[in-house]
């Protein structure tokens, strides 16, 4: 658990219990300006086979869930073991610009340090200027971009690789 000076926000590991609060987390800030998936239905379970919570971080502010992070391995290839990847983010809107974002990103490049990683990746919609400034100052540069890789709403949106080494220097 870390907890963040002047302030009673707490990145934690994520359990069981945190099912509801996060799947309602995530149907209060579903947007297709972050999202390619469909809005999650009421009563669909956050938690499933692929998605457990060991590979979740929540931000809690006030002992509210008020954030998600999601980091995996990049791929199951041993010849990759050394990436983890993001894949899922999310920040209520009440609490944006309060460092929660920046906090929980963070809290995953120690997280994957720690399982061993020395380099994290993640992939953001092109359209998406708020994360990409976030994941920027955080220390991740584009590495790729996918253009026209999704079609929402029926706009072709780019994929924006980006990546970052976890090895001081």
């Amino acid at each position: 658990m870390i907890r963040m000076p002047g302030d009673d926000l707490i990145i934690r590991p994520a359990a069981a219990a945190d099912d509801g609060p996060l799947a309602e987390l995530d149907r209060r800030c579903w947007s297709r300006l972050a999202f390619v998936i469909p809005r999650p239905e009421p009563g669909t379970p956050f938690f499933d086979e692929r998605h457990r919570p060991d590979r979740y971080r929540v931000a809690e502010l006030g002992g509210r869930a008020v954030g998600y992070i999601r980091v995996v391995p990049s791929t199951s290839l041993a010849c990759n073991a050394h990436v983890r990847q993001i894949q899922g983010l999310t920040v209520d809107d009440e609490v944006r610009g309060r460092g929660v974002g920046r906090a929980l990103v963070e809290a995953a490049c120690g997280w994957a340090r720690e399982e061993g990683a020395t380099r994290l990746t993640l992939r953001v919609l092109g359209h998406n200027a708020p994360a990409r400034a976030l994941y920027e100052r955080c220390g991740f540069a584009v590495e790729g971009v996918l253009p026209g890789e999704f079609l929402l709403d029926g706009r072709y949106v780019d994929d924006v690789l980006m990546g970052r080494s976890l090895v001081a220097g």
